[in-house]
């Protein structure tokens, strides 16, 4: 069994997804600082915390479940949201252009 200390686990998030919001980051790290994992690197751990969040929490896996769908068929349904989720979080935030102010004096 391993437990990551949650300061690797918050460099390793940051670093492989630095999109990822912070309030994120904080979240996902806790969670997997709780965790015993077997036989996982810190990045399945990471991995398998970010996959299953997103699941049940940012898509529609868990209606798709009462309503009756197959576990599979629900997970193929939703997994073109999270790998989406996943794609945006890996790529570093643009910073915002600060507006130019028009120039005094050029009339």
């Amino acid at each position: 069994m391993s437990t990551f200390p949650i300061d690797a686990v918050v460099e390793h998030i940051r670093h492989h997804h630095p999109g990822c919001p912070d309030f994120a980051v904080a979240y996902f790290s806790e969670e997997i600082t709780r965790r015993d994992w077997r036989d996982a690197s810190l990045g399945q751990a990471v991995g398998i915390t970010m996959h299953n969040f997103l699941r049940h929490e940012m898509t529609e896996y868990e209606t798709l479940l009462l309503h009756g769908m197959d576990r599979k068929e629900a997970r193929l349904r939703v997994q073109p949201r999270i790998d989406a989720m996943l794609r945006l979080w890996r790529k570093k935030p643009r910073t915002k252009k600060q507006k130019r102010s028009p120039e005094v004096g050029n009339v």
